[in-house]
């Protein structure tokens, strides 16, 4: 456990906050956008349902010389995540980096597909998208005097733009996620806000793949599935483009993947 002596100067090295949203373990896509923000010069507040998971991941962050801070909240509460950007205000920190990776997917048969399930992805890949992102955003407008560039950034995937047999509910919710970031970015954007929906097509090399099929990681061979740094590595490219030439929306596949 870090000395409080020891965080209050490294809180005091940083100049501007990110808050990740949706972060389960070290390998996935929402762990290392954690580590690169932190290295990128922010205190990131790692967000997620599970205390003992991002609780290892702001760990982690601290233990290598960066700056990070758990933050408990579930995305598909209001009460919650209007509770998290208050802890967010409270830092001192502008939030001038927010991406939205909360997400579920589950392949099943539309006909076995039940009421609770369709709605239960919805919440989490959509609502909880509206959720964070007002919250956000409100907060975002109250700090540009003090941010130098504000971004606010969406984990989409290939059921963003084509709905495949078996993951109608997945598709559903993340092409409404889609609409969601298309219509923020523009009434946001001439506010200076940078708002971009990231398309990740394939199979990510990480924990959730790797666990439940790692015989189709297998299949696809080397360099088959996308690498999570390199996924991180473009969020925060995105994050640095100048506003003269921002990308609203960006694909990312490995170069086998068939699109």
């Amino acid at each position: 456990m870090m000395r409080r002596k020891d965080r209050e100067y490294m809180m005091s090295q940083v100049k501007a906050a990110a808050a990740i949203f949706g972060v389960g373990p070290r390998n996935g896509v929402g762990a290392e956008l954690c580590h690169q923000a932190a290295k990128a010069g922010h205190h990131v507040f790692v967000n997620g349902r599970t205390q003992e998971k991002i609780q290892a991941v702001a760990d982690a962050i601290n233990a290598e010389g960066g700056s990070a801070e758990p933050l408990l909240a579930d995305v598909t509460n209001v009460a919650q995540i209007d509770a998290a950007l208050q802890t967010i205000n409270q830092s001192g920190l502008p939030l001038e980096l927010a991406i939205y990776n909360a997400g579920n997917n589950r392949p099943e048969a539309f006909l076995d597909v039940t009421p609770e399930i369709y709605e239960d992805m919805w919440r989490v890949i959509c609502f909880g998208a509206f959720v964070v992102s007002q919250a956000t955003l409100r907060l975002m407008l109250t700090q540009q005097e003090t941010a130098s560039q504000q971004s606010l950034f969406f984990t989409g995937a290939s059921g963003s733009l084509r709905g495949k047999a078996n993951f109608s509910a997945f598709a559903s919710g993340k092409g409404a996620l889609r609409m969601l970031a298309q219509s923020i970015a523009r009434e946001f954007g001439p506010q200076h806000i940078h708002v971009a929906h990231v398309v990740i097509d394939g199979a990510i090399n990480g924990d959730k793949v790797g666990a439940r099929f790692p015989e189709y990681l297998e299949r696809l061979g080397d360099d088959g599935a996308l690498e999570i740094s390199a996924i991180a590595e473009a969020f925060m490219m995105l994050h640095a483009q100048h506003h003269t030439a921002w990308t609203q929306e960006l694909d990312l596949r490995p170069f086998k993947e068939n699109f």
